[in-house]
């Protein structure tokens, strides 16, 4: 009787349980847990497609990164960024009076993403996350949220779906379902790779000769703040380490949208001593030694991490991908304080350069960014977390092209790109490991494996974010713009799944394809033309021409030096198949010793329009390698009647034949 009196409670609770569930149960087709980029893209998609849709976001903003801060978009290659990840750069791009825009303001981004559900009727739920997932027969039937705000049992929420998409960083629905995943960094070994595991490089780097110790010479005195007493492991050894965590830091030099950076709570000067004596060694003329201070439109910033001491808070973050929520708060209010503490120490530490410090005090928090969190980025960069064991794991043979795949359901172009996971003691030294800046690579497919698990383990759940790769793949694949255009292929994966009734890893693959080629917008509007250089088919040339891949739009360019005493030309052929009103542009990449005046023209199938693209005309983004410059609206027929031009004629330097867009004019 006694062990069944003290079972009392557990049970009123249980019962209590089931009914709040009961009461509070929604059915839907589709459910998103993370309102990332990824997680508005795939509801807005799944609902314009026709689902009914629920968007989870565990906290009051949508958007992800693209909305907290990282305004200074990681790119790669625009070629990779298709569908409505492009069109929500297009969408940015009306708001500053351009095609596409590629540097943006925070608040400018919630706005366009909150347009984008608006137009859908998505209706997010807000400050909920996850609790449980219920699986039966290896389908997740439905998962219990609770609101973040006010947790407990009687906030419980039941959502019953067909399919879930998983769209958050952490990959916490994948988690509970029992999915396969991995944290840290596999062994170069596991996969044949060589960028993986323990490596100490270059970049980022403390110059030689940067005491580790408290007092300098002294192990006996203990080690400064941040660095790690372990060992270093030989180079390519797998690990659990994570790497580092930050903030994209929005500031302002605008005085009337300014707040003062002041002391944070919990402020220690101490932990600040490392970019002292970085700076004993390699003194600097400007901020940009240790912090990446790229600008944003309205006089603000997009402040990543720089050099060996910078915002990037290495080592801290190690238990944040399993972390209960409690532990992750914590840490990222850690991480907080700690990079307020660093820009207050950058400007007022007597011990920091003057010139330094007056260069700092000219900034301060804008006034008209995350105005409900004191001014300050709700979203840390969590540039890694878990990744999903699925059924096939992306490598760096896939980043280098050495193995490129059938299944792919998006592109992705960056640089493998792994931030320092620790700070150790090398020779008497301090040094940064973990951190790895290799490109040089043209856009890849990615596997729609990739983003499913395996059958056995869950059947009906499509993972975009943490998807399946390696720690060095992923390094490449994990950008804002990528995880827009898996996503959206996550959403018609969903709905061709619950359409033929079939688990997520036995649909038709090159039907999801073809459906993201003919309704890159999921809205079935006319589709625009894209003509690039390698499409043999559209193309036609007259001359010589060099085939160049660096900063091309797509796999390459053609470039011409100009000094050709015939005139030599490049044809983009548009295969129209609706005849309308449409906005041409040709794109111009950034190349050394550049004609100033190129020689354009525009064939409508009817009469030809000369232009000349002077180099003024080019205005080339700082982080992007090219530009499409509009060449005016034409009416274009069906067939292959229209053409546009690139010519060397009167070419005073290199010509660059890459690109032609044909948008259809649709007129409000």
């Amino acid at each position: 009787m006694k062990g069944i009196k003290n079972l009392l409670p557990l049970i009123l609770v249980l019962f209590q349980v089931q009914y709040i569930l009961a009461q509070n149960t929604q059915e839907v087709d589709i459910c998103i847990y993370g309102g990332t980029s990824g997680g508005v893209m795939a509801a807005y998609t799944a609902k314009k497609m026709g689902k009914s849709v629920l968007l989870i976001e565990p906290s009051k903003h949508v958007g992800g990164l693209t909305t907290g801060g990282l305004g200074y978009t990681d790119i790669g290659n625009k070629y990779a960024i298709t569908g409505l990840s492009r069109d929500f750069y297009r969408r940015i791009g009306s708001h500053y009076g351009k095609l596409e825009q590629w540097i943006f303001e925070p608040h400018v981004a919630e706005r366009t993403y909150t347009n984008y559900m608006q137009a859908a009727d998505v209706k997010p739920l807000y400050n909920h996350r996850l609790v449980s997932v219920r699986k039966e027969e290896g389908y997740i039937r439905s998962i219990t949220v609770e609101n973040s705000e006010k947790p407990g049992t009687s906030s419980y929420q039941n959502i019953k779906a067909k399919v879930f998409i998983d769209c958050s960083y952490e990959g916490d629905l994948m988690a509970e379902a029992g999915v396969s995943y991995f944290t840290g960094r596999e062994a170069n070994s596991e996969y044949n790779e060589t960028y993986n595991g323990v490596q100490v490089r270059e970049k980022h780097q403390f110059p030689e000769g940067v005491d580790p110790y408290k007092i300098p010479g002294k192990p006996e005195s203990g080690l400064l703040w941040g660095i790690s007493s372990e060992p270093l492991a030989k180079q390519g050894i797998g690990d659990k380490k994570i790497q580092a965590y930050n903030f994209r830091i929005c500031l302002t030099n605008n005085p009337s949208n300014l707040i003062p950076i002041t002391k944070p709570a919990n402020y220690d000067a101490s932990k600040y001593e490392l970019l002292l004596r970085f700076l004993e060694k390699k003194p600097a003329k400007d901020l940009w030694a240790f912090l990446k201070f790229d600008l944003m439109p309205n006089n603000k910033t997009d402040i990543n991490n720089n050099g060996p001491f910078s915002t990037d808070m290495i080592g801290m973050n190690y238990d944040f991908p399993e972390a209960d929520y409690a532990t992750r708060q914590k840490i990222q209010k850690d991480h907080e304080e700690y990079i307020k503490g660093l820009l207050y120490f950058i400007g007022h530490d007597q011990r920091m350069p003057e010139h330094l410090r007056n260069l700092i005090l000219k900034w301060g928090y804008p006034k008209d960014e995350y105005t409900d969190n004191g001014n300050w980025s709700p979203q840390m960069y969590v540039r890694e977390a878990r990744r999903m064991k699925g059924v096939y794991v992306m490598t760096q043979a896939n980043c280098e092209g050495k193995e490129v795949v059938a299944d792919g359901v998006g592109l992705a172009a960056y640089t493998m790109d792994s931030h320092n996971c620790q700070r150790v003691v090398i020779n008497s030294m301090v040094k940064n490991e973990g951190d790895v800046q290799v490109g040089g690579f043209g856009p890849y497919p990615i596997a729609y494996r990739s983003i499913i698990p395996k059958a056995n383990e869950c059947k009906n759940l499509l993972v975009p974010v943490c998807l399946s790769a390696t720690h060095i793949a992923y390094g490449s694949i994990r950008m804002e713009p990528v995880f827009m255009v898996l996503s959206q292929s996550a959403a018609v994966a969903a709905i061709m799944s619950i359409n033929t009734n079939k688990p997520v890893q036995e649909i038709n693959v090159k039907q999801l394809q073809e459906t993201l080629i003919k309704q890159p917008l999921a809205d079935n509007s006319v589709v625009e033309i894209l003509v690039d250089n390698d499409d043999a088919s559209n193309v036609s040339i007259t001359g010589n021409w060099t085939t160049e891949r660096k900063g091309s739009y797509g796999p390459s360019m053609l470039t011409n030096d100009g000094k050709g005493g015939t005139v030599e030309s490049m044809r983009f052929i548009p295969p129209v198949t609706n005849s309308g009103s449409y906005k041409v542009y040709a794109y111009f990449p950034k190349v050394q010793n550049a004609t100033s005046k190129t020689a354009v023209t525009i064939f409508d199938g009817k009469a030809k329009k000369e232009k000349v693209i002077k180099e003024s005309d080019v205005r080339v983004e700082g982080q992007t390698t090219g530009e499409w410059v509009p060449l005016g609206t034409y009416s274009l027929s069906k067939g292959r009647k229209s053409y546009v031009e690139i010519s060397n004629k009167n070419a005073d330097g290199v010509v660059v034949a890459d690109a032609v867009l044909f948008i259809p004019y649709i007129r409000k």
